[in-house]
Order: structure tokens, then sequence, then C-alpha cells
């Protein structure tokens, strides 16, 4: 998660990209280098403390309640769920400092599976017409008051309205460091998703992230269509004027809205095993459903209310 970062950027840097269209077909390129990560939301207090409080949760998924500190000291506070490659990263109101702390904020992380892509990324938005990447470092402090290395990332624009998105990769001496968990690599320059998770999404029903759909405005939709399709994405125009964006196991629906209809609308997951009864649990304004089958859908109200 780097949007403090960002945020911390966005005084000393120009504005946005703004000028992205979607294309429908299939990417230009030969080969897909980001993949669904991560996403957060911004949510209402209500909601965040009943996901916070949740023991349905708990079962559902590894589920984690924790704060990190990352580049230059900044903290923030999230609820986790934590699949086998993906994971979500929930907010209430004021868990994080700023802008990025509002309701309806959101923000989504792509990540690489081999050492180097990410700096084929950064070529490829060159050409998606984003002359001037940001790249930075993010660290995190496990509490010792030493930073250690965790990934590097590339952001089109620091300035956004309620959305922002970036490309990552996890950096080696963050998979070194025994405190991180992570797992050995699978091949030379594994520096993927499933080796950063740990593998405790076993004895939970949760699998993985599927889908996620979520409200932007329309200049945020613009600085981020450019990182899809630099990282392989096949990105589409849906009506209304947002784009369906698919590759990699993992669908990412962006809906144009104003701002003040700008958020998290919903979440679709695997599991890890069919059920046979349909499970509905409402958590402040949010509904999970489970199942039947192997699936599980995840909703949220229109910025936190009815």
């Amino acid at each position: 998660m780097i949007i403090v970062l960002a945020m911390a950027l966005a005084g000393a840097i120009g504005g946005g990209v703004g000028t992205a269209q979607a294309e429908g077909g299939r990417s230009s390129y030969d080969r897909q280098l980001l993949f669904y990560n991560h996403s957060y939301g911004v949510f209402d207090r209500e909601t965040a403390d009943a996901i916070e409080h949740s023991d349905y949760l708990r079962d559902f998924a590894n589920f984690q309640v924790r704060t990190t500190t990352g580049t230059g000291g900044q903290t923030w506070t999230g609820r986790y769920l934590m699949g086998r490659e993906t994971y979500l990263e929930l907010f209430g109101v004021g868990d994080v400092a700023g802008q990025d702390g509002t309701l309806g904020s959101a923000g989504l992380g792509l990540s690489t599976e081999r050492a180097g892509d990410l700096a084929t990324v950064t070529a490829r938005l060159k050409d998606e017409g984003v002359a001037d990447p940001i790249e930075f470092l993010q660290t995190r402090d496990f509490g010792d008051g030493v930073p250690v290395p965790w990934f590097d990332a590339i952001l089109t624009t620091t300035e956004y309205d309620a959305f922002d998105a970036w490309g990552m990769e996890y950096r080696p001496e963050y998979f070194a460091d025994p405190r991180g968990n992570t797992e050995p690599p699978r091949y030379p320059g594994d520096v993927g998703r499933e080796r950063y998770l740990s593998d405790d999404y076993r004895t939970h029903l949760m699998r993985d992230v599927t889908s996620v759909r979520i409200a932007v405005t329309e200049g945020d939709l613009a600085d981020t269509v450019p990182l899809l399709r630099a990282g392989g994405f096949t990105v589409r125009t849906v009506a209304g004027g947002g784009v369906v964006a698919k590759g990699g196991g993992t669908t990412i629906r962006l809906d144009v809205v104003p701002r003040a209809n700008a958020g998290m609308q919903q979440v679709d997951m695997s599991l890890n095993r069919p059920v046979k009864d349909r499970q509905v649990e409402r958590i402040g304004n949010s509904t999970l459903t489970v199942g039947p089958g192997s699936r599980a859908v995840w909703t949220f109200a229109h910025n936190g209310t009815q």
C-alpha cells in the first residue's frame, strides 16, 4: 500500500495524465507484466468497525488488523483479507492521513511476478502517453526503526480525485528478511504474489479476489488506463464511459461517477471449497454473500450509506 507516499509527493510533482482512451479488443503487448495484487477502499466508521470486529470474517478469510509504518514514517491502519495471491485492504475514515483517508477513496495495486518486469512497464507507459512516469521506493519498518526496502513502484500521476493506481515490484531485501514471513522462490527472479502471501488462506474459505468494481471520477480513470494497458490487461470501454480490464485471473471494472459517488462497490472472491448453502452476512453498511458453490460476493453501499 503506497498511497501515503504518493500524497507526500503530490506537492512537488506536476499534474495528471488525463488524456488516455481505452480501446476494445486484445492487449497490444505480447506478455502480461502486471497482475492484480490488492485493492483498498475507505468506508464509514460503522462499516470499518463492523469489519474489524466481525467473527465471521475471521473464519471466512486469513483476516488481520494491523498498523504499518512505511516510507518517511507514514502509518496506516487497515483490515486485511489475505488470499493465495491477492488481498483486500479496508479502511475507515481517518485511518490514513489526508485525502486518502476520506470517505469513498480507493486504490489499486498491480504487481509483477518476475524481477525486472516493472522496468518494462515503465517503458511501456511512455508508449501509452505518460511522458514522465513517477518512480519511487516504498519501505517498511518492522518496529526497530530501520526501514527495509519493500517494493519499487510506478505511478502515472500523484494528483487524483479519489482513486489512485500503481504498479509495483517486491524487492529482494524484503524477501530476505525473515520478519516478512515470505516463501522461497519457485523460479529464478520470482517476486510473485503467491511467494509474498502466506499459506494461511488454506485453513479458511476465501481463496482469491476474482473481480473488483470501483466507482471513480473521469479524470482518475484517464490516469489509470495507461497503467492497465502497459501492464498487459485487455481494456475495453463499457456503457457510461467506464472500463473493464481483464487478465491474470482478476477482472477490474472502473465505473465513471462524480466524486461524491466514488468508492469501492463490489468484490467477488473464489473459495477454497464449494459450500452447499447460501450464507448472507450483514457487516456494517455492506453485505457479504457466500455460496452456494465456490464464489462469494461482497457489496458495499454507496459511500457506506443506504
